[in-house]
């Protein structure tokens, strides 16, 4: 069977969770296609197992961003996830909803039905919190979630210390009725296991019969009848090209990148970009691909007096310790993220919400450069403090720049290319040099091994050591943003690509503005509630 009611490209974040809620109607027969393989792997569930999959071409497209200029011409490392779950199956699972703001700013530009207000009950739908359901947090949902409470490090006690010290509040839940202050990540971790979509919306709903999955396809285009409605997609699996009809809709998942790019591909966007490449444009959406959005962020590493998860997990015997650990009780240092500490600040008095976060990890670990070597804690005690503005006013694109499906597109996110995010950049800094200068750091802390005090602490040289060492925090989206005016985006309010009838994208890359944390949490939910505004249409 090659027909079916609703075909979603892309098993990631945002698809599992479409494929699961069609399907609940059996009314619906729902095709789920991903480009990589199954997740069934012993990495995928282990908390930490991401550092298997950070450079890993079968799970993990691998992407670079091309040279970027306000970055001293440096590119920077994309992973986005090829497997069951995508993304999420890669991530270190923090989840962060961000701030109401953010929420209502993707409402004010035009979209009714998204303001904070809207999508709150949505956020209370993915969640079963420990704390049962409230006012604020969802109790039934299927991602368990973990805050992290005594579980954390000793040492994010003395972070935490050394906040106070600052004056700057205390927050038991990012979550909850307050967005700013310190306090401890929470995250999608179930028990000891990572609760990706795939885990807990996928794969119980793979029993249905009105719900098939297929591996290994990747997209090449997308098919259209002669009134412009998608009526499929054509795709190559395992070598061997593949149509598959879609009789009510074709719902594209597939990330801030391969979503834009499918459409491009399709001839949805610039058509004189398209046109030059030799694709004959079916629509003009010149917002196709651009609006792109990230975090960027710096990180301080430090020579710690204590104990920190160096020691337990820089030695092979140790990490086999921890290993033993886990599997005896799902417990211990492989059972969390290595995220464990941080918060939500205000660069000075006159910023009207928090527009800083701030990670403390209780582990400082260097990224290699080489795809062949793998993330490994620094060979001393060590923690690090990692900076990033929440909301960056930079905006970029993402453009194929062949005809050729299997090439990957060109990501130039464009950071700081404006003055608010330099201010910001800088002002990122000197929240964390105020940090570690705090009584309470100073107490635990040897040295600050890089910048290292030779780094002034004047504006120019913090700016020039974000410029050369900052990295991406892998939040791409906002590249078919929603939006009334088809000039300036690409989805309406109901997540349907403008002039085109039949076709969705639904995903982190229809986000007007990017919010203020970890971007996981708002693409499920943007899932949760495009699959209520499909379902609706269908009645």
């Amino acid at each position: 069977m090659n027909e079916y009611d609703f075909i979603i490209v892309g098993a990631g974040s945002a698809g599992c969770i479409l494929a699961s809620r069609l399907s609940e109607d059996n009314r619906h027969s729902v095709l789920l296609l991903e480009a990589g393989g199954k997740d069934d792997s012993f990495w995928f569930r282990l908390p930490v197992g991401y550092v298997n999959s950070y450079y890993n071409p079968a799970s993990n497209w691998m992407y670079y961003t091309k040279a970027e200029p306000n970055l001293n011409g440096r590119t920077l490392y994309a992973p986005r996830g090829k497997v069951l779950g995508g993304s999420g199956s890669i991530n270190a699972m923090i989840y962060v909803r961000g701030q109401a703001s953010d929420f209502d700013d993707w409402a004010a530009a035009g979209n009714p039905g998204w303001s904070f207000k809207d999508v709150l009950p949505y956020f209370k739908r993915l969640e079963r919190h420990p704390g049962g359901e409230t006012r604020w947090r969802g109790g039934q949902g299927a991602i368990g979630l973990s805050p992290l409470g005594p579980r954390a490090h000793p040492i994010c006690a003395d972070y935490l210390a050394a906040c106070d010290e600052l004056g700057l509040p205390r927050n038991p839940d990012f979550n909850g009725e307050r967005f700013e202050g310190a306090g401890l990540y929470e995250a999608n971790i179930d028990d000891g296991v990572r609760a990706s979509s795939s885990r807990a919306y996928l794969q119980p709903a793979l029993s249905r019969s009105n719900l098939r999955l297929e591996t290994h396809c990747h997209a090449q285009r997308i098919l259209f009848d002669q009134g412009l409605r998608a009526c499929g997609v054509t795709v190559l699996q395992q070598g061997e090209e593949r149509t598959f009809v879609a009789r009510k809709e074709v719902i594209l998942a597939a990330g801030a990148v391969d979503s834009p790019k499918l459409l491009q591909l399709s001839g949805i966007g610039d058509s004189t970009r398209l046109a030059a490449l030799g694709i004959p444009p079916l629509r003009h959406l010149p917002s196709v691909g651009r609006n792109l959005q990230d975090h960027l962020c710096a990180s301080f590493y430090f020579k710690s007096r204590r104990k920190t998860l160096n020691d337990e997990l820089g030695h092979p015997l140790r990490q086999a310790w921890a290993g033993l650990h886990y599997l005896a009780s799902r417990s211990g240092p492989l059972s969390l993220s290595v995220n464990q500490a941080g918060g939500f600040f205000r660069s000075d008095e006159q910023a009207e919400r928090a527009n800083l976060q701030l990670y403390f990890n209780p582990l400082s670990y260097t990224i290699p450069n080489n795809p062949q070597a793998r993330l490994k804690p620094e060979p001393y005690s060590g923690y690090l403090m990692c900076v990033n503005p929440c909301r960056p006013s930079s905006r970029g694109e993402v453009h194929i720049e062949t005809a050729t499906p299997q090439t990957a597109p060109a990501i130039r996110p464009n950071y700081l290319a404006t003055e608010h995010d330099l201010r910001e950049a800088v002002a990122g800094c000197r929240l964390v040099r105020r940090l570690s200068a705090s009584r309470a750091l100073r107490d635990i802390t040897v040295e600050e091994v890089m910048p290292g005090e030779k780094l002034g602490n004047d504006d120019d040289s913090l700016l020039a050591f974000f410029r050369q060492e900052a990295g991406s925090i892998y939040h791409l989206c906002g590249t078919c943003a929603m939006g009334p005016d088809p000039e300036r985006s690409v989805v309406s309010s109901r997540l349907q690509v403008h002039g085109v009838a039949g076709l969705r994208v639904i995903d982190a890359s229809i986000f007007p503005n990017i919010t203020s944390g970890n971007t996981n949490a708002p693409t499920m939910m943007v899932a949760e509630k495009g699959a209520d505004m499909i379902l609706e249409d269908w009645r």
